[in-house]
């Protein structure tokens, strides 16, 4: 599928879903690509690994967009279907919002609509009204916005994107367009849900978001069978039947520069690579300030430390060796105090009082993922960044978790737990390298969306670009997948003054 063979070396740090996309679009196009990750294990925040037979994703669990994933494999002549099969989950998620007082999310419109009446009576009206809006959002926002590199403020200058602008409500709080359609508080949290993860309150994150409702509730939550790993194996097939090198445990230590250009990195094991190219896949804060000499670096450490981060997680990988019967694939413990719960993530960072939080429970839907007659768990409790993290808060906040998972399901778990293990920012720090331990990125803020972003391409270096979460278009597996495209189109125009990539193959299929 790719072209002859250009003269231009480009590496790639960082195997992620932006790594990876970046390297199959630029091997597309004939350069020669390898990518350098520091792990041995391929796919950054969705790295998976067994224990005795389960199967654990490390990272990701939600699959939204399922035409953001199509769409990448439709590029190399190829399908999802080809890599993995994708099953729908119905209902989508539960939401626990007290003892007995639970909520199915349903996967189809009709009953959803019936949701809403039961608990407002008039409400469907405005959520049709709401989704539409957030349907526009949705097609414009992957059609126009997160297509832009971000360079500068004139990158939005086009009269479509002005006029659509218009209808993004940019400048409009998620919060108060929601309260503003919809007064009961059970459907209220149903639809500010999505943006905990964005990196602030409802109150502070732009209505644009509410696209993400419209991925949620139109679009659906699927899963791939034989865990979210699949698509990473999936994009490393395409990436070797592109002739992209792949080098596991390199880890990128220092990069050698000359006269405002990139010409080699260097990795722990002693390896140097020279390279005509190079784009950082990895944290883009500990690249700048660890990995960059300082007079390269474009940011300077305050820059950062003022950046608003979106949530750590504190995560447990659990094994049980009996079934939960009546247990979702998606289970959201809701039955807390959501603004408090934000206040303590984005406000006051604290370790929280009374937190939320989530459990995925993947052998519900795919037997394949835990030995038979167990069940595979895997909690996640959203945090401020940068907290002080110890074993004894770990096991304060597992215990918490139980007590309510025991009141949602009747089980006490603890005597049946045949594997257990924590994961919390000085994992997120040494696994990733991640900022102050984040989880998600940069908070999708209005003063940190689109061009007010760090850029995508460094002032000092003419060939250094950046891809992924802390940079265009955000954080999540699809933005992710998409900035990697982002930035390969970018550095083909650099290289062949071309403003597009190749054409996808003709036999490209659809969603």
């Amino acid at each position: 599928m790719s072209k002859q063979l250009r003269q231009e070396q480009i590496t790639v740090v960082g195997a992620g879903f932006a790594g990876l996309s970046t390297a199959c679009y630029l091997a597309r196009e004939g350069y020669r690509v390898r990518i350098l990750e520091k792990n041995e294990g391929l796919g950054g925040r969705a790295r998976t690994f067994h224990h005795e037979g389960f199967q654990f994703d490390m990272g990701p669990s939600w699959y939204w967009m399922p035409e953001v994933f199509e769409r990448f494999f439709n590029d190399f002549g190829s399908s999802a279907a080809a890599h993995y099969e994708l099953v729908r989950l119905d209902p989508s998620y539960e939401i626990v919002f007290g003892k007995n007082d639970l909520m199915d999310v349903p996967a189809n419109d009709k009953d959803l609509f019936a949701l809403f009446e039961k608990l407002e009576p008039g409400s469907s009206a405005n959520l049709r009204k709401f989704l539409e809006e957030a349907e526009y959002k949705y097609r414009v926002g992957l059609g126009e916005f997160v297509q832009k590199p971000g360079h500068s403020i004139m990158d939005f200058a086009d009269l479509r994107v002005v006029k659509a602008s218009l209808k993004l409500q940019m400048l409009t709080d998620m919060a108060t367009y929601v309260r503003k359609l919809f007064k009961h508080p059970q459907l209220r949290q149903l639809l500010e849900f999505p943006v905990l993860f964005l990196g602030a309150t409802p109150e502070n994150t732009p209505a644009l978001y509410s696209l993400m409702n419209y991925a949620d509730l139109a679009l659906g939550t699927w899963y791939p069978l034989g865990g979210m790993h699949k698509i990473i194996e999936g994009m490393v097939s395409v990436a070797r039947g592109l002739g992209v090198e792949i080098h596991a445990g390199a880890q990128v230590q220092s990069v050698l520069t000359e006269q405002g250009k990139v010409k080699s990195v260097s990795t722990a094991d002693g390896n140097v690579y020279p390279t005509d190219i190079l784009v950082c896949g990895a944290d883009y804060h500990h690249f700048e300030q660890e990995v960059l000499a300082p007079k390269d670096r474009v940011y300077s450490e305050s820059y950062w430390q003022k950046r608003t981060m979106a949530p750590s997680s504190l995560l447990f990988y659990v094994g049980l060796d009996r079934k939960i019967p009546n247990l979702h694939h998606h289970t959201l413990f809701f039955d807390a105090d959501f603004n408090r719960h934000a206040h303590e993530i984005y406000e006051e960072p604290a370790w929280p009082e009374d937190p939320l939080f989530y459990v995925c429970a993947p052998s519900v839907t795919d037997p394949s993922v835990a030995p038979a007659g167990k069940e595979n768990l895997f909690f996640l409790l959203p945090l401020a960044p940068d907290l002080d993290d110890t074993e004894a808060r770990r096991e304060h906040y597992w215990e918490l978790m139980c007590d309510r998972f025991e009141q949602r399901t009747g089980v006490d778990i603890r005597p049946h737990v045949v594997y257990k293990r924590g994961f919390a920012h000085k994992e997120f720090k040494e696994d990733y390298n991640a900022f102050r331990g984040n989880a998600y990125g940069l908070a999708n803020t209005l003063t940190q969306t689109a061009f007010l972003k760090p850029k995508l391409r460094s002032k000092k270096l003419r060939n250094l670009w950046y891809t992924g979460q802390l940079t265009t278009p955000g954080p999540g597996m699809p933005p992710s997948i998409i900035s990697g495209e982002v930035a390969a189109r970018d550095i083909h125009q650099e290289l062949t003054g071309a403003k597009n990539l190749t054409s996808a193959p003709s036999n490209r299929t659809h969603a």
